[in-house]
C-alpha cells in the first residue's frame, strides 16, 4: 500500500455502515503518516472464541505498515458481533473507495499541499 500512494486519485474517504442496532463510521486518509483513532467499546470481550482486542491490533498493524490515518467510530451497538461486522464492512468500503480511481480528478493530486 505504501508504495502506491502516488497512484490514488482521492486520498480520504468516509463510510457509514449499519447492521440492526449497530452503526459504525470509518474514515481513511492516505496521508503517509500513521495514525489510529479507535472509538470502539465492545459489549463483551469475546465473540465466540475470538478475542475482540485483536480487532484493534489488526487496525494498528494496518495503519503502521500502510502509513495511513484511520478513524474508527462505533456510533452505537449492543451486540459485539454486529459492532465488529459494521467496523470491518465500513473499513472495507472506505478502503475500496479511497483507492479506486476517480475519473473526475484525473491528473490532479488529492492534497491541499500539492503532494502526497
Amino acid at each position: 500500500m505504501k508504495s502506491a500512494h502516488e497512484d490514488f486519485k482521492r486520498n480520504v474517504y468516509l463510510e457509514n455502515v449499519p447492521l440492526d442496532e449497530a452503526l459504525s463510521r470509518v474514515v481513511i486518509d492516505f496521508s503517509g503518516r500513521p495514525g489510529l483513532s479507535y472509538q470502539l467499546k465492545f459489549s463483551r470481550a469475546w465473540i465466540g472464541e475470538f478475542d475482540v482486542d485483536l480487532v484493534r491490533e489488526f487496525f494498528q498493524g494496518f495503519v503502521n505498515h500502510a502509513q495511513v490515518t484511520l478513524h474508527i467510530d462505533n456510533l452505537r451497538g449492543d451486540n459485539a458481533h454486529h459492532q465488529s461486522e459494521t467496523v470491518f464492512k465500513a473499513f472495507g468500503r472506505a478502503l475500496r473507495m479511497a483507492v479506486e480511481p476517480d475519473p473526475r480528478a484525473a491528473g490532479t493530486i488529492p492534497s491541499t499541499k500539492g503532494s502526497l
